[in-house]
């Protein structure tokens, strides 16, 4: 009855201490266990997914919730406190910097890996060089008909389709490629990367714009393929591109710079506390969390890469 009593005042003082430990922010997670939320750019889901799917089966005890979203929904959310971790393409502005740092925050920004911007085509349409002046023609709307720049096509009106028109994707297309000059009203923005290669696959006279690690055919893992529903452009810097100066988006092309749409990933942090945000974080920059993003056919940060010849049909 005595020791019944003993292990009882235990519990209740070890109960009481806990509930007086609680973190003030209501924070509950650590490095390796509880649940979080974090914000991705869709155009990662299934990279990021593959890399949730392994976190989660190292760490038993630890949960991650992705939100899929566009890239500007995604640092919103950031800078909201309504998640600790996202993942984009671009590091935080002065200005939000600044909103972060007013309120204490020291946010970080790691660079996780290089990615590339795809452009698909319709398994009909043989024409597969392209340059990055007639892309910029494409999207600011200069020309409107296939013949305008393969005369022998027998396709008429293109199509471009983008993710979403709050997309990274978008954004690449705006800076990077128009460098700052308005995208055509023709353009069609639907919801998500999947949407546009249905798209594509389903339309002759469309090309899409999409993330590079969509294209990934499963069942090659050599990433010296592409899925088979859709035709994968290739990209050249020249003003007229031929198959000597034009290059689609292998791994090697993007590590050694000569693919033209590149773009890196980022992960931003805002977690004080080291918990599991952190984590997640250094396992994702990790040696198995980069042997991933390499299996995947972006580059990764810190890994190295193998550099295949290859010969494009």
């Amino acid at each position: 009855m005595k020791k019944q009593f003993w292990l009882g005042t235990f519990a209740l003082v070890m109960l009481i201490s806990a509930c007086n430990n609680k973190p003030k922010d209501g924070f509950t997670d650590t490095y390796t266990s509880g649940v979080i939320a974090i914000a991705a750019d869709e155009s990662f889901r299934p990279i990021i997914q593959e890399e949730i799917d392994v976190f989660e089966g190292t760490f038993a005890l630890a949960g991650i919730v992705p939100k899929f979203t566009t890239e500007v929904n995604a640092i919103n959310l950031l800078l909201k406190d309504s998640v600790r971790l996202a993942i984009a393409t671009r590091t935080l502005s002065a200005e939000e910097m600044s909103s972060f740092h007013s309120r204490k925050f020291f946010p970080r920004e790691i660079k996780l890996a290089t990615d590339g911007l795809a452009l698909i085509i319709n398994r009909a349409n043989k024409d597969s060089l392209i340059s990055l002046r007639d892309i910029k023609r494409m999207l600011t709307g200069e020309v409107k008909t296939w013949k305008e720049i393969y005369p022998s096509s027998s396709l008429k009106n293109i199509q471009v389709v983008f993710d979403n028109k709050n997309s990274s994707t978008v954004r690449f297309a705006v800076d990077s490629i128009c460098k700052g000059k308005k995208l055509s009203k023709d353009l069609k923005a639907l919801n998500n990367n999947q949407e546009v290669i249905d798209f594509v696959a389903q339309n002759s006279h469309a090309i899409g714009v999409i993330g590079v690690n969509w294209l990934g055919n499963r069942s090659d893992t050599t990433n010296l393929s592409f899925r088979n529903e859709i035709r994968v452009m290739s990209v050249s810097e020249d003003d007229i591109a031929t198959k000597d100066n034009s290059y689609k988006p292998y791994q090697a092309y993007l590590f050694y710079g000569d693919y033209p749409l590149t773009r890196s990933i980022y992960i931003l942090l805002n977690d004080p506390r080291n918990a599991l945000p952190w984590g997640f974080a250094s396992f994702l920059t990790s040696d198995k969390g980069q042997r991933i993003i390499l299996k995947s056919g972006l580059v990764p940060a810190t890994q190295p890469v193998r550099v295949v010849d290859i010969k494009d049909e």
